[in-house]
């Protein structure tokens, strides 16, 4: 089994999320793709995030409808302690099978900061990278996240066209102990920061996010005012049981 974990604050998650997961699933042919929102990001300390629930909602109704994409609690909020990815990572590598394969799904712009996060050189072997382009950031910096020694050779080739997929430029990076590939070409002109301004200019969000998150985006009143009174409650760890993956 292939599967990846996409993890981010998804506030909201949009279109440009899933078309990253899309292109990830159909080149790497992946099985699951977990969405992974974030509880406590330690590496966005003091940023205001709409309440765990409501992303996590937002990212359920995304995900409805394609069997592949499958909402987790892997890292809903537990106190205070902040969701380290590399925790995040080990947990789901204890329930694979030898052969099985495990990625992790980032945007270029997050994975540029990676030197940042805790135990990042355990995490770059820990699992094997997809990095998604992103608008406005050089991918030719990618080579430098690596440690000196790690990286053992670097191959761009344009990918051919498959079935169902547009043509992607493919850059892989050979590490020792893990593995990791660029994937050019699957960036949508939208940012989460880009739709909640959006949503307090009263404008439209179609073509942008799944119309079920843009309904619930309206009926929760997110973005134009502070969420709250409404709640979904989270389960406890014990309720969550293998939902938590």
């Amino acid at each position: 089994m292939n599967i990846a974990i996409f993890g981010g604050t998804f506030d909201p998650i949009h279109c440009g999320h899933l078309a990253a997961a899309q292109a990830a699933r159909q080149w790497f042919g992946l099985d699951r793709v977990y969405f992974v929102p974030a509880g406590h990001p330690p590496h966005r300390p003091g940023e205001r995030l709409t309440a765990f629930e409501h992303r996590y909602a937002m990212v359920a109704l995304a995900c409805a409808g394609e069997p592949a994409f499958v909402p987790s609690l892997a890292e809903a909020p537990w106190g205070e302690t902040p969701n380290y990815s590399i925790t995040t990572v080990r947990r789901f590598r204890r329930r694979l099978k030898p052969g099985d394969r495990l990625f992790f799904l980032i945007g270029v712009d997050a994975f540029l900061d990676l030197r940042t996060w805790h135990q990042w050189r355990a995490l770059l072997t820990a699992a094997e990278f997809i990095i998604v382009s992103r608008p406005g950031f050089p991918l030719e910096l990618v080579a430098q996240v690596f440690p000196a020694g790690m990286l053992r050779w670097h191959r761009a080739a344009e990918a051919a066209a498959r079935r169902g997929v547009p043509p992607l430029q493919v850059e892989e990076f050979k590490l020792r102990g893990g593995g990791a590939w660029v994937l050019a070409g699957v960036s949508e002109p939208v940012s989460a920061t880009g739709l909640r301004r959006r949503v307090r200019r009263h404008q439209s969000l179609a073509g942008l996010a799944p119309e079920t998150v843009a309904v619930y985006i309206a009926q929760q009143h997110l973005y134009d005012r502070a969420a709250a009174g409404f709640r979904v409650p989270c389960p406890s760890r014990q309720a969550r049981g293998m939902k938590e993956e």
